[in-house]
């Protein structure tokens, strides 16, 4: 069979409806409007498997073109904002409701992620040194961040992702300065759904999210990945001379989205970036002992 007559959701998923083209469910396997975010992560993680088997040979870019819809379908389906506007988009009325949610410790017990005990040798460290319960589990060594971080993201309804999984657009890169993405572990990854997806180990500021929309010129959400996954995209392409240039120069000003070319406003100036508040300024520190190792 030629690579121009294959049908890869045939073929290679199995799926058997004939219209396309196939909502996120359809393509990963799912019941409509699945709500486990574990579930939707495990159905991804076996086809990106089955799919990747394809990948060095004649259907290489069909491979690769099929390996990133599979990811934006599972990174839509497990971010709780974006998935209940998908939802609502395919006629979903509203989520049933599904009592209390579990916390993020509660989680990691459950999923025997860390024991109780080690748990609650990462709440001292916690609360002697001033960071979350999450970054004392990794710095403590308790668990690989690659299962700590899913459980992290599943907590407060956001997605999760694994760099070899997906392929980071490099045309996005250049519109966030290097001093940014090293002091604060973050990257670009993709645009989805009028929204740029924005890779870190931890929640970004506001202000900095404020910052990033700006330069985009589109909303921001938000992928978790490993510290040492972003890491490798800041090593490759945010050099510490191109940070330490940007900050000679002085505070980088967020690009403007352009204006409509029938527009005769004049433009706004450039926002500067909000003072941190010292304690804020202060508790990022600490993360970055443990997290960034950027700068």
């Amino acid at each position: 069979m030629s690579s121009t007559q294959i049908d890869v959701y045939r073929d290679w998923l199995g799926i058997k409806e004939t219209a396309r083209p196939l909502n996120h469910y359809q393509l990963l396997g799912l019941k409509l409007f699945e709500d486990d975010p574990n579930a939707v992560r495990a159905s991804y993680r076996k086809l990106n498997a089955h799919v990747r088997k394809y990948a060095a040979g004649e259907y290489g870019p069909q491979s690769q073109a099929l390996l990133n819809e599979l990811c934006q379908a599972m990174l839509c389906l497990t971010d709780n904002v974006r998935k209940t506007e998908y939802d609502t988009s395919l006629g979903r009325a509203a989520a049933p409701s599904a009592g209390k949610a579990k916390t993020f410790e509660e989680l990691l017990v459950a999923r025997k992620v860390v024991t109780a005990e080690q748990l609650e040798k990462a709440r001292r460290l916690s609360k002697t040194i001033g960071v979350e319960v999450r970054d004392a589990i990794l710095q403590q060594r308790s668990a690989p961040a690659e299962q700590v971080m899913p459980v992290y993201a599943e907590s407060i309804g956001l997605p999760f992702i694994e760099l070899s999984d997906v392929e980071v657009d490099e045309s996005l890169l250049p519109k966030v300065p290097a001093i940014t993405a090293r002091q604060q572990s973050c990257v670009p990854l993709m645009v989805a759904d009028g929204r740029v997806l924005m890779m870190a180990p931890h929640l970004l500021p506001p202000e900095i999210e404020d910052l990033l929309r700006l330069r985009f010129g589109m909303p921001v959400r938000l992928v978790l990945v490993t510290p040492g996954d972003v890491n490798q995209v800041i090593g490759k392409h945010y050099s510490r001379e191109a940070a330490a240039a940007e900050q000679a120069s002085g505070p980088a000003r967020p690009v403007q989205a352009a204006a409509p070319a029938t527009t005769s406003a004049p433009a706004k100036p450039a926002v500067k970036a909000p003072p941190v508040d010292k304690a804020a300024r202060k508790k990022q520190q600490r993360m970055a002992m443990f997290i960034a190792f950027n700068f």
